[in-house]
Protein backbone atom coordinates (compact mmCIF):
# COMPACT_ATOMS: atom_id res chain seq x y z
CA UNK A 1 0.00 0.00 0.00
CA UNK A 2 0.97 3.40 -1.23
CA UNK A 3 2.06 5.93 1.84
CA UNK A 4 -0.82 8.15 0.36
CA UNK A 5 -3.62 5.66 0.18
CA UNK A 6 -2.19 4.80 4.13
CA UNK A 7 -2.51 8.26 5.14
CA UNK A 8 -6.10 8.34 3.43
CA UNK A 9 -7.22 5.24 5.12
CA UNK A 10 -6.12 6.84 8.64
CA UNK A 11 -7.66 10.18 7.97
CA UNK A 12 -11.07 8.04 6.77
CA UNK A 13 -11.02 6.04 10.10
CA UNK A 14 -10.53 9.27 12.56
CA UNK A 15 -13.98 10.60 10.81
CA UNK A 16 -15.61 7.28 11.19
CA UNK A 17 -14.63 7.57 14.78
CA UNK A 18 -16.71 11.03 15.44
CA UNK A 19 -20.04 9.83 13.81
CA UNK A 20 -22.51 9.94 16.46
CA UNK A 21 -23.82 5.73 16.41
CA UNK A 22 -26.03 4.36 19.19
CA UNK A 23 -26.56 0.40 19.06
CA UNK A 24 -30.10 -0.14 19.22
CA UNK A 25 -31.97 -3.97 18.99
CA UNK A 26 -34.94 -3.53 16.25
CA UNK A 27 -37.33 -4.43 18.88
CA UNK A 28 -36.45 -1.35 21.29
CA UNK A 29 -36.27 1.35 18.19
CA UNK A 30 -38.58 3.83 18.21
CA UNK A 31 -40.85 4.29 14.70
CA UNK A 32 -40.60 7.55 12.91
CA UNK A 33 -43.95 9.44 13.84
CA UNK A 34 -44.64 11.18 10.72
CA UNK A 35 -48.42 11.96 11.94
CA UNK A 36 -47.29 15.59 12.91
CA UNK A 37 -46.00 15.95 9.28
CA UNK A 38 -47.67 17.95 6.47
CA UNK A 39 -48.12 16.18 2.94
CA UNK A 40 -44.99 18.17 1.03
CA UNK A 41 -43.54 17.51 4.02
CA UNK A 42 -43.71 13.76 3.53
CA UNK A 43 -43.52 13.59 -0.08
CA UNK A 44 -39.88 15.10 0.81
CA UNK A 45 -39.09 12.44 2.79
CA UNK A 46 -40.20 9.76 0.33
CA UNK A 47 -37.83 12.23 -2.52
CA UNK A 48 -35.25 11.75 -0.56
CA UNK A 49 -35.11 7.88 -0.25
CA UNK A 50 -35.95 7.84 -3.96
CA UNK A 51 -32.90 9.84 -4.77
CA UNK A 52 -30.71 7.84 -2.43
CA UNK A 53 -32.01 4.81 -4.14
CA UNK A 54 -31.15 5.76 -7.42
CA UNK A 55 -27.74 6.71 -6.64
CA UNK A 56 -27.02 3.53 -5.06
CA UNK A 57 -28.57 1.70 -7.66
CA UNK A 58 -25.21 2.78 -10.10
CA UNK A 59 -28.08 3.64 -13.14
CA UNK A 60 -29.08 7.36 -13.86
CA UNK A 61 -32.32 8.98 -12.37
CA UNK A 62 -34.86 8.59 -15.25
CA UNK A 63 -35.78 11.80 -16.97
CA UNK A 64 -39.41 12.46 -18.50
CA UNK A 65 -42.00 14.85 -18.86
CA UNK A 66 -45.71 14.17 -16.97
CA UNK A 67 -47.38 13.07 -20.16
CA UNK A 68 -44.81 10.44 -20.95
CA UNK A 69 -44.50 9.11 -17.43
CA UNK A 70 -44.35 5.31 -16.95
CA UNK A 71 -47.97 4.12 -15.36
CA UNK A 72 -51.51 3.74 -16.72
CA UNK A 73 -54.82 5.17 -15.45
CA UNK A 74 -57.66 2.78 -14.12
CA UNK A 75 -61.04 3.74 -14.52
CA UNK A 76 -64.05 2.01 -13.05
CA UNK A 77 -65.93 1.93 -10.10
CA UNK A 78 -65.28 3.86 -6.72
CA UNK A 79 -64.77 2.52 -3.38
CA UNK A 80 -61.79 0.72 -3.47
CA UNK A 81 -61.65 -2.72 -2.43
Amino acid sequence: MAHGDDDARRARAAARATLPIARVALRDEASPSVEAQDASARVAMVWRVTLDAWASSGRPMPEYDRANMPGRILRGARGGR
